[in-house]
């Protein structure tokens, strides 16, 4: 039986990055740049004044002590200036406006006097003039041709914001994994419906498919398929159309596990089978390799926190990988345990658990757990602990190994 790390570094190799796509910036934001970008034009692209005020040409005043200028013109953001001040003269100028020419000195509007009931006139003192002042030059930000983005860039809003400036409305990125995702089971019914004698509501699709899209995968909902084998091969055939087929239940040891098997028939070759994890011990990965397509399958197993510890310990770090990101956010952590905790059996325990990050580093609190189907105890976990079984259990003060699954 492998251990997490083990089995964790085979699905890594059998996981490679996805081809990328011509986007649109409005859909890119968490995806990766699958080729370096260059700045199309300078920034700013002409001379611009930071501040509301007036703009000289110091040249025309240093050495002279002017008091009143002749106001000859006014620059709005988005209009562009048709006199050139001098000598005697200024140009009324607001922020982000282009420079007129000749100007090199824009003097902010709380250090002159000025009625805007007479605006044809403003008086500088000379001592307020300096060349420069209040002025960004074209190109000093980003000149025309130098790197903007390089290849591998997970894109956030201020790179969005950024080609966005530069008039960059579609460009190359790793397209999101599109993750297949198909509960199982004639214990399942559909969350709308009322609960009978025997039956369970099937929280582990909506789960998974939320876990997808926090990992930036485009999540295929199959619904609910029955201990049939007839139905099940037909939705794991739908399934292995995408570039992940997630499966919840099935691949334990009992009379109606019935995936692993299907799974061979449909040609999907195992990888591995069982893992030393609580909880989590029945996963299965294999991999389905056609002409020109490949799919990775993960059969998680049916219990809900067995799911959702698996996907965040195996299934994150694969799409990760796929949409060309590091996958650094399951890399374990060392946390202070706030409490005494025993782990029972003979596996190493992901034990859901509240992360803290404080003045002196992080903290974490096990939850108050009841096992693989205690969803509801995991409300209140953004991580898990993980521990090994020890004969003296774990004190409060201890170090230990965690995994964050949300941004701290």
């Amino acid at each position: 039986m492998l251990d997490v790390s083990q089995a964790l570094n085979l699905i890594l190799q059998h996981t490679s990055v996805l081809p990328s796509d011509l986007t649109d910036l409005s859909d890119c934001l968490g995806l990766v740049t699958a080729e370096a970008l260059k700045t199309p034009h300078d920034s700013p692209p002409f001379d611009k004044s930071m501040m509301d005020g007036f703009a000289v040409d110091s040249r025309t005043v240093i050495g002279g002590s002017p008091d009143t200028l002749q106001v000859i013109e006014t620059i709005t953001a988005g209009t562009v200036p048709t006199m050139t001040p001098g000598e005697g003269t200024a140009t009324r100028i607001m922020t982000g406006a282009p420079l007129p020419a000749g100007a090199d000195c824009v003097v902010p509007i709380e250090d002159v006097s000025f009625d805007e009931s007479k605006p044809d006139a403003v008086g500088i003192s000379s001592d307020q003039i300096t060349a420069e002042r209040h002025v960004l030059r074209q190109g000093v930000l980003a000149a025309s041709g130098s790197d903007l983005l390089p290849a591998g860039t997970e894109l956030r809003p201020q790179h969005v914001a950024i080609l966005a400036e530069f008039g960059v409305a579609e460009l190359r990125v790793v397209r999101r994994p599109r993750v297949a995702v198909l509960a199982t089971g004639d214990e399942l019914i559909d969350v709308s419906e009322e609960l009978t004698a025997g039956h369970i509501r099937n929280s582990n699709e909506p789960m998974l498919v939320a876990q997808v899209k926090r990992a930036e995968g485009t999540a295929v909902p199959l619904g609910i398929a029955r201990d049939d084998k007839a139905e099940l091969r037909e939705r794991i055939q739908d399934g292995l159309s995408c570039d992940v087929l997630l499966l919840s239940g099935g691949v334990s040891a009992g009379t109606l596990d019935l995936v692993p098997s299907i799974l061979k028939e449909v040609g999907v070759k195992q990888v591995f089978h069982k893992i030393r994890m609580k909880p989590g011990k029945p996963l299965w990965f294999g991999v389905r390799e056609t002409p020109g397509q490949s799919c990775l399958v993960l059969g998680l197993p049916g219990n809900p926190v067995s799911s959702m510890v698996c996907f965040e310990t195996f299934a994150r770090p694969m799409l990760d990988v796929m949409a060309g990101r590091t996958p650094q956010r399951n890399r374990s952590q060392q946390a202070v345990l706030t409490q005494n905790l025993k782990i029972r059996g003979d596996r190493p325990t992901y034990y859901p658990s509240t992360l803290v990050r404080t003045n002196n580093g992080l903290t974490v609190t096990p939850v108050a757990w009841g096992g693989s189907a205690d969803l509801r105890s995991t409300a209140l976990a953004n991580g898990v602990a993980c521990l090994d079984p020890t004969p003296d259990g774990y004190h409060a003060g201890d170090s230990v190994p965690v995994q964050c699954w949300d941004a701290l």
